[in-house]
């Protein structure tokens, strides 16, 4: 009875220890995040153009605005089964198994169950070394078994914040990496958007061809009859027939770049080559702008670009581990501790394993202070600051590349939308100049040269026609893209797809951890934007 009570006064002395130390751990060592301050102009430079205004939201379905339900239907099953992006969705949930260990280690680091059992066998020499079995050495067991039943305990005490900078670096990285999902949504939007205008640019370039080789036909008949009947000299005959199998050579090159726009939309969608042509059923014309598109203010681009927020959130994760590195500067305390039942078959021994004189304890304090590798550990918390330093500069970085990015695609969609009215009249007059120089041909009033530049110009400035609409189509693409439009199209939707949450649930039990979407990660560092 004395052993247990001594037993009791130990585990009492124990937790009033723990208690002491839990109250004293308070402090983090370490620097606080701060969020870096960011630069940005205070208005965007739009030229007054009347399709541009700053008074509205950014569109968060931008893509909607050209009124395509192809382009619409595209980007929703992009956004269900684009593999990289389902890539970056696993990520988030390794993040978060991640942070779910680093919170565990704030709490006993050690905590197991043993049991064991073993048959001993002593010599007559080493039972004859301990004095106290001399006078008993005849009736002393050589051969007998031990039992044992017990638990352990160690927990260090997270007396410098240790711990708790872990935890913060992990939920700071947890964030990120969400951040780092809706980037690539926003970029794989853009880039089916993009390349359905690439796609549709094909088709019209195509189109347009074939139309000049009916066009280069005719005259290519009237060429030869003017020939046949002496009027004229088989030179036309041949200049004609050398634009037109020049116009018809460029026909497979375009078909070629169709096919290419098409593969690559098939592995945006996470689809095998040849199943999207049904997809891309539909009028063959570029995606129109719409009338108006609205920019937002250049300090909302700090809220609104994921990968602004990524940036910064690793920059927040990083500094937390500098904390990490300098707690190892310092002394780490910790209580260890052991109880169980012990008991063997030996003549000295009660032999029952559940009794009171069974209980053993094992209970204290450990503290271990880093002395002769303190150069090491300094230097360690040099290297963490040093990519702390890093990561603010690439903050900084990130947000002058994102404001140039946004610059440089309004720039692009303006002049591309000034371009477009000088195009149109460019392809009108080109137009009616193949028709003057096809009747004064036929009356001979022209050589055929003049014919050969009409239709050779005609069948450029439809080129650039069709190109300048792509270009303000990417461009528009390329500026919805740049102010961070299109991430909020799966806020609430599981990251990870269904069937492979069942797939990763047959080998393992993952909780919530699959199901959860990603709007239960969305607080992030903020601080005012100075513009």
């Amino acid at each position: 009875m004395r052993g247990t009570a001594n037993a009791m006064q130990g585990m009492k002395s124990f937790v009033s220890t723990v208690s002491l130390l839990s109250v004293l751990a308070g402090c983090a060592v370490g620097p606080d995040f701060k969020k870096p301050e960011a630069t940005v102009a205070k208005e965007w430079r739009t030229q007054g153009d009347p399709r541009l205004s700053t008074q509205g939201a950014v569109d968060t379905q931008w893509w909607k605005s050209f009124g395509d339900p192809s382009l619409d239907r595209l980007v929703e099953l992009a956004a269900r089964q684009n593999l990289p992006l389902q890539i970056s969705g696993l990520r988030i949930v390794e993040a978060r198994a991640q942070l779910a260990i680093l919170t565990g280690r704030q709490y006993p680091q050690v905590q197991a169950l043993s049991a064991s059992g073993a048959a001993v066998g002593r010599s007559e020499n080493s039972a004859a070394a301990n004095p106290i079995n001399l006078q008993n050495l005849g009736s002393i067991d050589r051969h007998f078994l031990e039992y044992q039943l017990g638990f352990d305990a160690l927990w260090e005490v997270d007396f410098w914040g240790k711990y708790r900078r872990g935890v913060e670096a992990g939920a700071a990285g947890l964030l990120g990496s969400v951040a780092d999902y809706q980037s690539s949504l926003v970029s794989l939007t853009a880039e089916v958007a993009r390349t359905y205008v690439l796609v549709r640019t094909y088709e019209v370039l195509i189109e347009q061809a074939r139309e000049n080789v009916r066009i280069q036909e005719e005259g290519y008949r009237i060429a030869e009859s003017r020939f046949s009947n002496g009027v004229t000299s088989e030179l036309d005959v041949t200049q004609a027939s050398t634009l037109l199998e020049s116009t018809r050579a460029t026909i497979p090159q375009l078909e070629a770049g169709l096919e290419q726009a098409r593969n690559a939309m098939s592995t945006l969608l996470g689809q095998p080559t040849g199943e999207v042509e049904a997809l891309l059923a539909g009028p063959k014309q570029i995606p129109v702008a719409p009338a108006t598109v609205a920019l937002g203010m250049p300090a909302e681009i700090l809220r609104r670009r994921p990968d602004v927020r990524s940036a910064e959130l690793y920059a927040a994760a990083q500094c937390a581990r500098i904390g990490i590195a300098e707690a190892e500067l310092y002394p780490s305390f910790s209580l260890f501790g052991s109880v169980g039942l012990q008991a063997s078959t030996s003549a000295a021994a009660s032999g029952n394993l559940f009794s009171l004189g069974s209980l053993f304890y094992s209970v204290g304090p450990r503290i271990v202070f880093p002395f002769l590798n303190y150069g090491r550990l300094k230097n360690g918390v040099r290297v963490e600051d040093a990519r702390f330093q890093q990561l603010l500069v690439n903050y900084r970085h990130t947000v002058l590349k994102a404001a140039q990015e946004v610059a440089d695609a309004l720039t692009g969609f303006i002049h591309a939308q000034q371009a477009m009215t000088f195009q149109q009249a460019a392809v009108k007059s080109a137009q009616r100049s193949v028709e003057l120089a096809l009747v004064q041909y036929r009356e001979g009033a022209v050589d055929y040269q003049r014919v050969l530049d009409a239709q050779r110009s005609l069948l450029e400035q439809q080129n650039n026609l069709a190109q300048t609409s792509s270009s303000i189509a990417t461009n528009l693409v390329a500026l919805y893209k740049a102010l961070g439009g299109g991430w909020e199209v799966r806020r609430d939707q599981p990251i990870v797809p269904e069937p492979m949450q069942a797939e990763m649930e047959q080998r393992t039990h993952w909780g919530d951890m699959l199901s959860k979407p990603r709007t239960q990660e969305t607080k992030t560092v903020s601080q005012p934007v100075k513009p």
